[in-house]
C-alpha cells in the first residue's frame, strides 16, 4: 500500500434533545467568560434565540448578541462583528444558527486578534499559516438548522462584495471547541429552510462520496449520511415536530461536513456563483443543480452510485439513485429549473468563469471545464435532464 492521505475528524459534540441546557457549562469548559453570540438577522428576534440568551444569563454569564449578518455573509458583516467583539471585551464566540451565523461567528473569532486583512487567510495553499494562533478566540457552535455542518468545520464561507465571489477562510483553530447539537432547536425552522438545508447536507455527503481520492472513512460517513437524509428529510417536512427525524438530519449535516474534507464538486462550484450573484438560498440552489451534475458526472461515478443505491435500499443502479433524488425534489417542492428559482441567464458566462475557479471545482469526478460548467448551467436553467 503506497497511498498516503491526510484525515481530520471533528471536535467534541454534545448531541441530543435538551442539551442546550449545557451551554453555560460548555462555555466554562472552553474558557469563555464573556461570550458574543453571533447569529443572523432573521434568527435574532425569534423565541429560540431569546431562550438561549436566557439560559446563559441565568447562569450569571454576561452575553451580547451580534446579528448584523446576511443570509450569504459578506466581509462587512465580519468586520462589524469584530468591532463589536473588541469593543465589548468578549473572550469567545457562540456561533449560533444556520450556515451564515456559524460561518460568520467562526470567522469573527478567528479574526479577533489578527492584524492582516481577512482575505490573506483564504483557503489557498498554506495561507492559513499567516495567522497568529494566539489571536484566535475559542468558539462554541450551536446549529439551529440541519444542513451546512459548519459546526464541525475549520472554515467559513464569506462573500467578497467587491467581486461577488464566495471565498473560504480557513484555519485549523477555527474548529469549535464544543458543539451542542440539540435537534429541538431546529423545530421552528420554516419548511423552505428545512428542505433547503436538508438538501445541503445531502449535497455535502453525495459530493464527498463521489469525489476522487482515497478516503474510505469519509466515504463510509457520507453514505450513511445520504441514507439518513433520504429517510428523514421527508419525515421532518411532513411533521416538523418529529424530534427523532430532526436528530437524524442534524447528524447527517455534521457527517456531510466531516466527509467533505475529501472534496466537493460541480454542485457547489455552480451553486456558489449563483448564490453570490442572485442571493439564492445555498442549500436549495444545490438541490436544483444536483440531478444535472449527477448526469454530467455519470461516466466517472456510475459504479459507485450503484453501490450507494444498494446501501440506501434502492435497486443497485445509477438510475435508481437519480430517480430517488428527483422524486425527493418533487415531493418537497424544490424548483426543477433555475429559471423557476429567480435566476436569469444574462450572467451565464460569468457563472461559467466563476465555477471553474471555485475552490470546490477540483473535487469534481470529471474535470470541470468552462464548457462543461456552461452545459450543466444551461440544462439546469431550462430544466432539461
Amino acid at each position: 500500500m503506497t497511498t498516503k492521505a491526510n484525515w481530520n475528524y471533528p471536535t467534541s459534540v454534545r448531541f441530543g434533545a435538551g442539551r442546550i441546557a449545557e451551554l453555560p457549562e460548555a462555555l466554562k469548559a472552553a474558557g469563555i467568560s464573556k461570550p458574543l453570540l453571533v447569529t443572523d438577522a432573521g434568527l435574532a428576534n425569534l423565541p429560540v434565540t431569546a431562550r438561549v440568551v436566557k439560559i446563559i444569563e441565568d447562569a450569571g454569564i454576561p452575553v451580547a448578541v451580534f446579528a448584523d449578518v446576511k443570509p450569504n455573509p459578506i466581509a462587512a458583516n465580519v468586520n462589524a462583528g469584530i468591532a463589536v467583539l473588541r469593543a465589548g471585551g468578549h473572550d469567545g464566540v457562540i456561533a449560533f444558527g444556520g450556515g451564515s451565523g456559524l460561518d460568520t461567528g467562526k470567522v469573527i473569532a478567528f479574526m479577533a486578534g489578527q492584524t492582516r486583512p481577512m482575505w490573506d487567510f483564504e483557503d489557498i495553499g498554506d495561507w492559513w499559516t499567516r495567522a497568529d494562533p494566539k489571536g484566535i478566540l475559542p468558539i462554541i457552535a450551536v446549529p439551529t438548522t440541519a444542513g451546512t455542518g459548519s459546526e464541525v468545520g475549520r472554515a467559513g464561507v464569506i462573500t467578497d462584495e467587491t467581486t461577488h465571489t464566495k471565498k473560504v477562510i480557513f484555519h485549523p483553530l477555527m474548529m469549535p471547541k464544543i458543539v451542542i447539537a440539540d435537534p429541538e432547536l431546529t423545530v421552528g425552522m420554516p419548511n423552505f429552510i428545512t428542505v433547503g438545508t436538508g438538501f445541503d447536507a445531502l449535497a455535502h455527503c453525495l459530493e464527498a462520496y463521489c469525489a476522487p481520492g482515497y478516503h474510505p472513512m469519509a466515504d463510509g460517513i457520507a453514505v450513511e449520511g445520504i441514507r439518513l437524509v433520504l429517510e428523514n428529510l421527508p419525515k421532518v417536512a411532513a411533521n416538523p415536530s418529529d424530534i427523532e427525524a430532526r436528530g437524524h438530519m442534524m447528524s447527517a449535516a455534521a457527517m456531510g461536513a466531516a466527509a467533505f474534507q475529501k472534496g466537493l464538486g460541480a454542485i457547489h462550484a455552480l451553486s456558489h456563483p449563483v448564490g453570490a450573484l442572485f442571493d439564492t438560498h445555498h442549500g436549495m440552489t444545490n438541490a436544483v443543480f444536483m440531478p444535472y451534475v449527477l448526469i454530467a458526472n455519470r461516466e466517472a461515478i456510475e459504479a459507485k452510485v450503484a453501490r450507494l443505491a444498494a446501501y440506501c435500499g434502492l435497486p443497485p443502479s445509477f438510475e435508481a439513485f437519480l430517480n430517488a433524488v428527483l422524486a425527493l425534489r418533487q415531493k418537497l417542492g424544490v424548483p426543477h429549473a433555475l429559471k423557476d428559482f429567480g435566476v436569469t441567464s444574462d450572467k451565464r458566462d460569468v457563472i461559467g468563469d466563476m465555477a471553474i475557479v471555485d475552490p470546490t471545482a477540483g473535487g469534481n469526478p470529471v474535470t470541470l471545464t468552462r464548457e462543461l460548467a456552461l452545459a450543466v448551467f444551461d440544462k439546469a436553467y431550462e430544466g432539461r435532464l
